[in-house]
């Protein structure tokens, strides 16, 4: 007879070659690369060639810089939706690009250069701005590529090649030849440090102080004509304005034509203000006690004269609906060089349009107390000169809200000049006949889009209503140039759609670095002619640039319709909240006025990244969190984890602490993996899979919660919510695995002969388990899922990678669920509730150690005896306990007993039983391993 084996060999102890560790940033980097040799993103648009197709169009990031945590964000939030979407079953290109022109980069490129730049011809500057550009282009791909974002990394979209260069004049020339375009004198905000226009989307809003100044002006037309009381008085009206650099501009007053004005009188003098704020106006000018003259509607107003408060210079009375009572006098001083209101006033009353501040904010051609000095500077000088003319009636300075410079974060200021605008009042005729401006319709199209957070729609909805022309210029050089033609003779523009085609095929071949390059007589065809004067062969280039928020506008008409996977309209653009204002609006508008509809299907806005006391990032506050970093400390796979965790709709946290805290979610999650695959050792699911009408209850019940796992996280793909996939996937890893199945399988995978039945049960469902979270969790953990796929079961016609796959079928995974069968296990997970409290309570009392030491007596009520019987097998297991004793009793509660397990504790598992012993070749082990023993070929007889 041969010696009896160490019984501990004849256990199924757990084993796999999936690492506890992932060492993910010597990892990740390996996977990457042989995705890469592999052409992984080549092989998943070829499997999914004929699928329905997905398109989530890049909005660009700017090329100057290395990637922050908001890039990190961004860019995982868009892979997890192409890849969720290719594993629903669709064909998801992805198709990253960049922004690469404006003025960020040229400043760059500026302070490199020097003063060697006045010396330097403007197509040198714009090389060294394409290689700047090109620089961090090549930087930031690297660094998306490191984070596992699979896209067309080799081809993306950029919009400073000829291709796309060519799209954007397209785009402009659509816009111009269905006379959207003009060219005017307007108010447009300025950087006066830029020295160029912005738009509003180009403007972010900071805290600014400013002194505000209340200041009279001193009537010179006859009193009595606005009402006979005032008759032989000295009168006067009061200005309130945080802009005292604006009086030298100052050419009339505001009146609202239907508020009601009061005359009051004070020291004998009259000042007139607008009731409803005369209190405050009398509290901030020392006007109490005060004496109301006369009463008048502002109607009363139109047409007055004033005096200039220092100047030599006749200020008109106007009426405007614009003048409120929020603050102030109800007296609005009007400078139509220095704001749109102001403006559209002074052209409905003729007045003069000069503009006496130059590009770089310093007045001109004014009085020597402020002549010469920059805007802001010249505010206290010009309020001792009030004081000196005794115009100065009251001051005080206010912190507010005020427009800044979205690249150099200086204040900007309202400034007439000659720009480019596409007017939005502009008439559209539609294909069913219909007549809109392109304002109308722009509203209309945002109505059809869905909208991620639905407060989107609004937003963007109030923004386009009120916002004025769009100012599509910009006095800069590293840009796509408004290539237009001037006629030297009379200045207008030639818009002639052959000559504009011919520019269009010239930056398609050549860029728009042909513009600088090539005289206009080298691009204009010959004999052209002027069509408004009729002058021949004397034009000249306009040489302002674009927008850059139209040349990414146009990212829709360069980058969607070009190729067959590529179709017009995109499904979604997904970008932060501030593009309510910025992409999502340039992109409308270009959509609309070259192919009158919305460019996207649907919106979605993520929050701002800050630290955990709410705080913005910075490099002055020390707070932020570089996601390169960590994906070289911690790995890639954390990152994205954390990007899962948040809910992106919201301003999300980050920090170096919560990043650990997220490490620590994903080794949890790891290391439920590494069970899984561990209990799979020599597991064949073609040949040992067990169905599920053979499978034990506990089992079945796994499975169906795995289902039910799936119908959620395959809705929550669909809706984009990330985060409640991250805490489904951790709440099922350790409530329902770790903490219920695992702990009871164990017993029955380890200690079960290895082709028992009930073992392969389980293992089964550990199988299916392990088959489906992989692919559920593959758009976030994309590094892991990948390894955890090469250590599963192998199996015929099983793709390489898990990013081929699609995501489970619930269907596949268990009947559909019987609400009868869930309502049973719902009770018997109570029991267990109650099991463990009375276990725990025997441990502290010290009755017990473990819960294998126990013999458990169940009472429940009578109303369950049926269920008692169904599953009173499966109870031991459940409870994972040596013994259990169920009956029914009189109590309407479950009365859970723990007392110490009745007989011998068996050397292989551990379990307590009164039959230890009985096997004489195997004494000290209990029936069921005697039995196990038996069924592996270990028996006295097979040993005798």
């Amino acid at each position: 007879m041969s010696a009896r084996p160490d019984l501990k060999k004849t256990l199924n102890l757990p084993y796999t070659a999936f690492p506890m560790k992932g060492n993910l940033p010597q990892n990740e980097p390996r996977r990457l690369a042989a995705w890469e040799a592999d052409g992984l993103y080549e092989q998943i648009r070829a499997a999914r060639q004929d699928a329905p197709t997905y398109v989530l169009h890049d909005g660009p990031p700017y090329a100057n810089g290395p990637i922050h945590l908001g890039h990190a964000l961004n860019k995982c939030l868009k892979d997890f939706v192409v890849k969720s979407r290719t594993m629903a079953g669709f064909d998801a290109p992805y198709v990253p690009g960049w922004d690469c022109h404006g003025l960020p980069i040229e400043i760059k490129v500026d302070e490199q250069l020097g003063r060697k730049k006045l010396e330097m011809p403007a197509i040198a500057v714009r090389r060294a701005c394409r290689e700047y550009a090109q620089k961090y282009l090549d930087l930031q791909r690297t660094q998306f590529v490191r984070l596992g974002i699979l896209g067309r990394w080799g081809r993306p979209y950029s919009t400073m090649t000829p291709d796309y260069e060519s799209k954007i004049v397209e785009t402009f020339f659509r816009f111009m030849e269905e006379g959207f375009v003009y060219k005017g004198l307007k108010p447009v905000l300025w950087c006066m440090h830029d020295r160029t226009a912005l738009a509003e989307a180009e403007v972010e809003y900071e805290m600014h102080t400013s002194p505000s100044v209340y200041v009279r002006y001193r009537l010179t037309s006859p009193p009595e004509a606005i009402d006979p009381r005032l008759a032989g008085k000295q009168v006067s009206t009061i200005i309130w304005t945080t802009t005292p650099w604006t009086l030298p501009a100052s050419l009339a007053v505001a009146f609202h034509p239907d508020f009601e004005y009061v005359a009051l009188e004070h020291d004998g003098q009259v000042y007139i203000v607008a009731e409803a704020l005369a209190a405050a106006t009398q509290a901030a000018c020392g006007l109490e006690p005060a004496t109301e003259v006369a009463r008048f509607p502002g109607s009363r107003m139109e047409r007055v004269t004033f005096a200039h408060p220092f100047l030599d210079r006749s200020i008109l009375g106007v009426t405007a609906t614009y003048v409120t009572t929020d603050q102030g006098t109800g007296a609005v001083h009007t400078a139509p060089a220095h704001g749109a209101d102001d403006f559209a006033t002074g052209s409905r009353y003729g007045l003069s349009q000069l503009v006496d501040v130059d590009a770089g904010g310093r007045l001109r051609n004014g009085l020597p107390e402020y002549d010469g000095l920059f805007v802001f500077k010249a505010n206290e000088p010009l309020i001792e000169l009030l004081a000196k003319r005794h115009a100065l009636m009251g001051r005080q300075d206010v912190f507010h809200s005020y427009p800044h410079c979205w690249r150099c974060h200086r204040p900007v200021i309202f400034r007439a000049t000659e720009q480019w605008f596409i007017n939005m009042e502009t008439p559209m005729t539609h294909a069913d006949g219909s007549v809109t401006t392109l304002r109308e319709r722009a509203l209309q199209e945002i109505d059809l889009v869905k909208w991620d957070p639905q407060w989107g729609k609004e937003r963007i909805t109030n923004m386009v209503a009120s916002r004025p022309d769009w100012c599509i210029s910009r006095q800069r050089i590293w840009g796509v140039p408004i290539a237009v033609f001037l006629c030297r003779k009379c200045r207008a523009p030639l818009n002639d759609p052959a000559v504009n085609q011919r520019i269009v095929d010239l930056f398609a071949a050549e860029g728009a670095d042909a513009w600088y390059e090539r005289d206009a007589a080298e691009i204009l065809p010959p004999g052209t002619t002027c069509a408004s004067c009729g002058a021949g062969g004397e034009f000249e280039k306009e040489m302002d640039i674009l927008d850059v928020w139209f040349e990414s506008g146009a990212s829709q008409a360069a980058v969607l319709g070009q190729e067959a996977d590529l179709p017009w309209p995109a499904d979604l653009y997904l970008e932060g909240g501030d593009q309510h204002r910025g992409w999502f609006q340039s992109s409308l508008l270009c959509a609309i006025g070259t192919r009158d509809a919305a460019p996207y299907r649907m919106a979605a806005t993520a929050g701002w990244t800050l630290d955990e006391q709410g705080r913005a990032m910075s490099k002055s506050l020390g707070n932020g969190v570089d996601p390169v970093d960590i994906a070289e400390r911690l790995g890639a796979e954390i990152v994205r984890l954390w990007v899962a965790s948040v809910d992106f709709r919201e301003d999300v946290a980050a920090s170096e602490n919560l990043m650990r805290r997220v490490s620590g979610t994903y080794l949890k999650l790891r290391n439920t993996f590494r069970f899984l695959l561990s209990a799979l050792d020599g597991f064949e699911p073609e040949k040992h899979a067990v169905p599920w009408a053979q499978m034990l209850p506990l089992d079945q019940y796994m499975l169906v919660r795995t289902r039910e796992l799936t119908e959620k996280i395959l809705r929550w793909y669909e809706d984009f919510e990330f985060h409640r996939i991250y805490q489904a996937l951790n709440e099922f890893a350790v409530a329902d695995l770790s903490s219920l199945y695992i702990d009871a399988l164990k017993d029955r995978v380890y200690t079960f002969a290895p082709e028992n039945p009930d073992r392969q049960s389980a293992r089964t469902v550990l199988w299916m388990i392990a088959e489906a979270l992989v692919r559920l969790v593959a758009p976030i953990l994309s590094f892991t899922a990948d390894e955890i796929w090469q250590y599963l079961p192998k199996m015929s016609k099983r793709a390489a990678s898990v990013h081929l796959e699609l995501f489970p079928e619930p269907s596949s995974l268990a009947p559909a669920i019987d609400p009868e069968f869930m309502s049973d296990w719902a009770t018997l997970l109570q029991i267990r509730d109650e099991a463990l409290k009375s276990l725990e309570q025997a441990r502290q009392e010290k009755l017990i150690g473990k819960a294998l030491d126990a013999r458990l007596v169940l009472e429940v009520p009578q109303a369950l005896e049926s269920l008692l019987e169904r599953y009173r097998g499966s109870l031991k297991e459940l409870l994972n306990v040596s013994q259990v004793e169920a009956m029914t009793g009189p109590s309407s509660q479950i009365i859970v007993t723990t007392l110490p397990a009745e007989g011998k504790k068996c050397e292989r598992c551990w379990n307590y039983s009164v039959h230890v012993g009985e096997d004489w070749y195997w004494p000290t082990v209990c029936e069921r391993c005697s039995a196990a023993l038996a069924e592996m070929g270990l028996s006295r007889e097979e040993s005798a």
